[in-house]
């Protein structure tokens, strides 16, 4: 259980996660590997992943028909998928093997799909699809974590389980958007939307994020990232003025094109003081801004990251890029 110290941690970068919803990942083993499992099989997040198998013979519904049959599946806490076993539409089918397990995976609260790295498969390329069945068929699902966003669906719905929900995209649709935005959340916490750049998939607009910055969408939420997007002083102005920031512990505006003009507006706008976190990383600030917002903030007790500084605000937009695109 979180104290009232703690800030959710999420990986910041594409690769393969190493801790999902507060437990540390745990492959499970290939047919030829001959490795103990954990007594407690609620202590870990396992992580299903045959595709680089040295069994040739063991296929993905083998593997997945051996987890099922050798872990207590009314124990599992999280799953975390790894990278695509079936090519095309390689998570739907996953879907729908959690589909038919969960009478038995009564007791699951937290998945990732897309756990893959960048020398697995580029960001762009992870094939996603149709979240409603998966939605539909745990509704007490309390953390969902997305990586890729091609085919990706969300449906408008009704889920009062989920706490935390995450997209990390190179370009995540306006359909997406706008139905997460339109979905009845009202126990989620956490928010993170990686919005990326056109080229791969982005035509989510600021207007899209209005609904999340007014706050009457999401009546519990706590911690807030809307990042990853070249427009990261177009929404740091708006969040400046935002009605949601007042109720926010954490807010992330990092891994885009945030430069002196969308921190000036933070500094300007509503006080942040009462953050416990602010995550600035992978920005454009100049040197002088940067010892702005850290005198402004850090002595007041809010934890800034300022790390991964590119060059300052003169820097022309061509020169400039978002931590995760293709």
């Amino acid at each position: 259980m979180q104290t009232q110290m703690d800030v959710p941690q999420h990986p910041r970068d594409i690769q393969h996660l190493v801790s999902f919803h507060g437990l540390p990942v745990l492959d499970f083993p290939q047919a030829d590997q001959n490795r103990p499992l954990p007594d407690d099989v609620a202590s870990v997040a396992w992580r299903m992943q045959c595709g680089d198998s040295s069994d040739e013979n063991e296929s993905p519904q083998e593997y997945w028909d051996r987890f099922t049959t050798t872990v207590p599946m009314g124990e599992v806490r999280a799953l975390v998928f790894g990278a695509s076993w079936y090519g095309a539409d390689a998570y739907g089918d996953d879907i729908e093997m959690l589909i038919e397990a969960r009478s038995r995976l009564v007791n699951l609260e937290a998945l990732f799909l897309g756990d893959v790295e960048f020398e697995e498969c580029e960001l762009s390329w992870i094939e996603q699809c149709d979240l409603t069945p998966l939605l539909e068929a745990y509704p007490r699902l309390r953390e969902l974590g997305v990586r890729g966003s091609k085919d990706l669906a969300f449906p408008v719905i009704r889920h009062e389980g989920l706490r935390t929900l995450r997209f990390e995209t190179g370009g995540l649709p306006a359909g997406v958007t706008r139905n997460i935005a339109a979905s009845d959340l009202p126990s989620l916490e956490y928010l993170e939307l990686w919005l990326g750049v056109e080229e791969y998939g982005c035509d989510t607009t600021l207007e899209d994020l209005r609904p999340f910055l007014d706050g009457g969408r999401l009546p519990s939420l706590k911690h807030l990232g809307l990042q990853n997007s070249r427009f990261q002083d177009e929404i740091a102005a708006a969040v400046a003025q935002a009605p949601v920031v007042a109720r926010l512990e954490s807010l992330r505006l990092s891994m885009g094109w945030l430069g002196d003009e969308g921190a000036e507006a933070l500094l300007n706008g509503q006080p942040l003081t009462h953050l416990r976190f602010l995550d600035l990383h992978h920005h454009y600030l100049g040197d002088a801004m940067l010892l702005r917002v850290w005198d402004a903030l850090e002595p007041q007790g809010v934890r800034v990251d300022l790390s991964k500084q590119g060059a300052d605000s003169t820097e022309p937009d061509d020169e400039r890029y978002t931590a995760a695109a293709e």
